[in-house]
């Protein structure tokens, strides 16, 4: 048996006896809802899950500092899932922590310490979190959150005393003020700046009415996942449920409620599969601006609704961006904004072009100019510098990416809420070799934003680079899956480089020319795209694919290409490098000296 040290969480539902007497069905379905929703929290963590305990779960982590903030994320979220619910419906954790040494047979832990935690549990508040003396000493500044002293308690079969600090979630209650701050997303964005208002309508259940608690619950979850972009305000469930089952034109549901988009939709099952069909409207047009079908096996419910949800999310918000960036200006002012350049900027880089670019680049600078303090501008001028450099559109230099490091750390400070803003952030410090700090950064990005498929990208992108290219390459296809229509994210050149550098060379093929379909000049899908010819024996074509590369970047040398390629690895550059030499790309620029006459008689 295994002795180790650990931080040990315990957590339960407050009530959970009363709210099963009163529909068990229900409530059970209800708990594994929210189990899956904060198990990516546990995971980004470093956690595991030990065993569900029928009303709650017992949760191991390494780390006492990454255990409660674990519970601590969890928790808010909780309160951000149960804001909307009635009272008797809202399901509330008690969480306890303690850390010490366990006994691990096998996966389970046992040991005074475990106890200590489930006794803990019991004194925390709903919605709560309740930390013995010992544990919060450990974690001591590294905390991001504020707790309170409560003072010692002495609990059953546990000898000593132990202190006891606690945390609860600021404004839980379901005042006015809590509710404007859900319809204002979770974000430090200024108000004047998040201008388009998104209604989620209840999704009409096509199905028998059985089936209600699921078209009800995609709905709810769905106005959760894409409250989470900071881009965009998001009404809260109050107030498009009131139209349920109402006959009523979109045109006016959205003057009722002042919305700029709404989005409604529909589920139907048949046997063992469910069809989700969703579109998003410019309500005061009509005009249909995106529409898709979403059709999936039953299988976990829960598990299903989750990922449906995530699909839904990362096609719809892609989609409201792109409409915010060629909508005309609402404010009814003459002067120029910082919003009005950054949303003017985003309109250049949708365009995905060389000029575009530079204009785009010039617009966000502009913004940020007139603005100092919006994020969002500056995080993506960090990801337009980034990506011109990658395309061949800019060099490189060592100006330019500090530059873009300073963006994105700044961004992040503005807005620490953003996972936008950790996304670009984790990217560059990957780039720059900071494998630890571009993976915190990345797991940030995720546990702001579980929905948004950029962050699994980007995620996906830290591991490239580490050299762990098979969890990235399963990130990076999650990601095109669900999330491919941003073009933000360049998920078909990173999955090009991943499965190169697994040897696997007809799909790093497909995917380069994935990406070479979308921008043609793409200077690493180009690369890699001969290097994976090479490999392969294909000569005459990678010959023919080094031709259109030099064509494209005369100038470009394999030793000046690497240059900046910081991956972790060094089998990993050195295997890219043989297949761009096999390719026939230069290594170097030769320089040709004449020779001096009086050198050559001499010898």
């Amino acid at each position: 048996m295994e002795r180790r040290l650990a931080a040990i969480v315990c957590a339960d539902v407050a009530g959970y006896s009363r709210m099963m007497g009163a529909d068990e069905a229900g409530t059970h379905a209800t708990f594994k809802a929210h189990r899956s929703a904060i198990y990516p929290i546990i995971l980004n963590h470093g956690g595991r899950l030990v065993k569900n305990t029928g009303d709650g779960f017992l949760l191991e982590f390494p780390s006492i500092v990454g255990a409660i903030e674990a519970a601590v994320a969890m928790q808010m979220v909780m309160a951000e899932r149960n804001e909307h619910l009635p009272a008797d419906r809202a399901m509330q954790f008690r969480m306890g922590i303690h850390m010490g040494d366990v006994m691990a047979d096998e996966d389970e832990v046992f040991g005074d310490d475990v106890n200590i935690a489930v006794r803990l549990e019991s004194v925390a508040a709903p919605g709560g979190v309740a930390v013995s003396g010992k544990a919060c000493h450990e974690a001591g500044k590294r905390l991001s959150v504020t707790f309170v002293d409560a003072g010692p308690y002495r609990f059953k079969n546990i000898e000593e005393a132990i202190h006891v600090w606690t945390w609860q979630p600021g404004g839980v209650d379901s005042g006015p003020a809590r509710k404007a701050a859900s319809e204002t997303s979770a974000t430090n964005l200024p108000a004047q700046y998040r201008t388009a208002i998104v209604g989620v309508l209840p999704f009409t259940n096509l199905s028998e009415s059985a089936d209600e608690y699921f078209s009800d619950g995609l709905t709810e979850d769905l106005i959760h996942a894409l409250s989470l972009q900071s881009f965009y305000r998001v009404l809260s469930r109050n107030s498009t449920f009131s139209f349920k089952g109402k006959n009523v034109s979109t045109r006016l549901i959205a003057r009722e409620i002042d919305a700029t988009y709404l989005i409604q939709g529909s589920v139907r099952r048949a046997a063992n599969k469910i069809r989700v069909t969703a579109e998003l409207i410019a309500p005061e047009t009509g005009e249909q601006l995106w529409t898709g079908r979403f059709d999936r096996d039953m299988g976990d419910l829960f598990a299903m609704q989750d990922e449906l949800t995530t699909s839904l999310s990362a096609a719809i918000a892609a989609e409201i961006y792109r409409a915010e960036a060629s909508a005309p200006p609402r404010s009814s002012s003459n002067d120029i904004t910082a919003w009005d350049r950054f949303l003017k900027g985003l309109s250049h880089y949708y365009l995905q072009t060389k000029a575009d670019f530079e204009t785009a680049i010039g617009l966000f600078k502009e913004a940020i100019a007139l603005d100092p303090t919006l994020s969002i501008a500056r995080a993506y001028l960090a990801t337009i510098q980034t990506q011109a450099i990658h395309f061949g559109w800019i060099k490189g230099t060592r100006e330019v990416w500090d530059s873009a490091m300073c963006l994105a750390e700044s961004s992040v400070r503005l807005d620490p809420r953003s996972s936008f803003a950790f996304q670009i952030l984790a990217y560059l410090h990957a780039l720059e070799g900071h494998y630890e700090a571009a993976m915190d950064a990345a797991k940030r990005a995720v546990g702001l934003n579980p929905y948004d498929m950029g962050a699994r990208g980007v995620l996906g992108a830290c591991h490239l680079y580490s050299g762990e290219h098979r969890a990235a390459v399963e990130l990076f296809t999650m990601a095109a899956q669900r999330g491919n229509s941003d073009p933000r994210y360049q998920f078909a050149a990173f999955n090009a480089f991943s499965h190169y550098l697994l040897g696997q060379y007809d799909a790093s093929l497909s995917w380069a020319r994935e990406a070479l379909y979308a921008n043609p000049n793409h200077l690493q899908a180009l690369a890699v795209r001969a290097a994976a010819l090479a490999q392969l024996g294909r000569t005459a074509e990678a010959a023919n694919a080094t031709e259109v590369l030099l064509g494209n970047y005369p100038t470009l040398t394999v030793e000046r290409f690497l240059r900046n390629f910081n991956w972790k690895v060094p089998a990993d550059i050195a295997h890219f490098r043989d297949g761009l030499l096999k390719a026939g790309i230069p290594f170097s620029k030769l320089t040709l000296v004449e020779s001096s006459p009086k050198l050559a008689a001499d010898s």
